[in-house]
C-alpha cells in the first residue's frame, strides 16, 4: 500500500514551523530566523519514502492584520486549511499556551493534532498536547513522522503528486531570494524587516557559473542605507552568505549581485505585491 497526502502546519510566529519542515524533509525548504513572520507565503515540503509521499504546507504565523501583504499571508493560511488531510497546530512549548490560541486551535476542522515545540528549552511550560517535539535535540521527530505517514491517505496504487527527487515545490530562484532575505534579517535592526521584500532580476546559468542579481526592496530612505550599511559592509556580509549557500545548493560558481532600492510602503500597494510575489 502507498500513502500519499497533505498537511499543513498551522500556529503563531515563532511556533517552529518552518524548522519542522526542513527536519522532516531533511533539506532546507524554509528559511529560518528569529523575527516574527517570517514566511510570508505557503510553502511546500515534500518528504519522500518508498512507499510513501507526504507535502507538508507550511504557512505564515497566525496574526492580526496590520495591512494588505498580513492580509494575504492569513489568506495564504486559510488556503491552506482547505483541503489537506491532516492539520499540525504547532504552540511554542517554551511560552503558556493562552485562552485565544486555544480557542483558535479548537476551532480548526478535523483531523488536527497540536503540538509542543521547543521542549529542549528548560523554562518549558506545562500545557497538554499530543506531540512534544525538539528540532535542535530531535525530540520526538521520529515519532511525529511515523504518525503523519500512518494518517495519509492509502491506495493500492502510487498516487503521488510529485517526482520522488523533489523535496519542494519552489523553483531555485524563489530559493536562493528568500536565503538572501533570511540572511539579511538575520544580520538588520528590528525596525526593517517587516518592510524588505528581495526580488531576483536577473538568474543567467552558464556552463561553469550562475549570474544572479538581486534586487532588496525597503520602505524607506533611511533604511536602505541600514541594509548597505557603512562602507557596503552590511550588504557585503548578506551577499557572501547568500553566494556561499547558491553555490551549494547549483554545485557551481556564482556571481552575485545586490542592489537596494526604496519603495514607499510598498505593502499596501496591490501592484507592488503582485511584483514582488505577493
Amino acid at each position: 500500500m502507498y500513502s500519499f497526502g497533505y498537511v499543513a502546519l498551522i500556529g503563531r510566529a515563532n511556533a517552529g514551523k518552518s524548522s519542522l519542515v526542513n527536519a522532516l524533509v531533511g533539506q532546507k525548504v524554509a528559511i529560518v530566523t528569529n523575527r516574527p513572520q517570517t514566511t510570508r507565503d505557503n510553502i511546500l515540503g515534500i518528504v519522500n519514502g518508498e512507499n510513501y509521499q507526504v507535502v507538508l504546507v507550511d504557512t505564515p504565523g497566525v496574526h492580526r492584520s496590520k495591512n494588505k501583504l498580513d492580509k494575504t499571508m492569513m489568506k495564504n493560511v486559510r488556503s491552506a486549511i482547505s483541503g489537506v488531510d491532516l492539520i499540525l497546530y504547532l504552540a511554542d512549548g517554551s511560552k503558556a499556551l493562552d485562552e485565544e490560541e486555544m480557542r483558535y486551535y479548537q476551532n480548526l476542522p478535523q483531523p488536527k493534532v497540536l503540538i509542543k515545540t521547543k521542549v529542549d528549552k528548560k523554562n518549558l511550560q506545562s500545557f497538554k498536547a499530543d506531540f512534544e517535539v525538539s528540532v535542535l535535540s530531535g525530540q520526538g521527530l521520529d515519532q511525529l513522522k511515523t504518525y503523519i505517514i500512518d494518517q495519509m491517505p492509502k491506495s493500492k496504487v502510487k498516487n503521488f503528486v510529485f517526482d520522488q527527487d523533489y523535496y519542494t515545490d519552489k523553483s531555485v530562484r524563489f530559493i536562493i531570494g528568500e536565503e538572501i532575505r533570511q540572511n539579511a534579517l538575520n544580520l538588520l535592526s528590528d525596525e526593517i524587516p517587516h518592510g524588505m521584500a528581495v526580488v531576483i532580476e536577473r538568474f543567467e546559468e552558464k556552463p561553469e557559473l550562475v549570474v544572479i542579481e538581486a534586487m532588496v526592496v525597503v520602505e524607506k530612505e533611511r533604511h536602505k542605507a541600514i541594509v548597505i550599511g557603512k562602507g557596503g559592509k552590511t550588504i557585503k556580509q548578506i551577499g557572501q552568505n547568500s553566494r556561499s549557500f547558491a553555490e551549494e545548493l547549483l554545485g557551481k560558481k556564482v556571481l552575485l549581485k545586490i542592489f537596494v532600492k526604496v519603495v514607499d510602503d510598498w505593502r499596501n500597494k496591490e501592484n507592488n505585491l503582485k511584483q514582488f510575489g505577493y
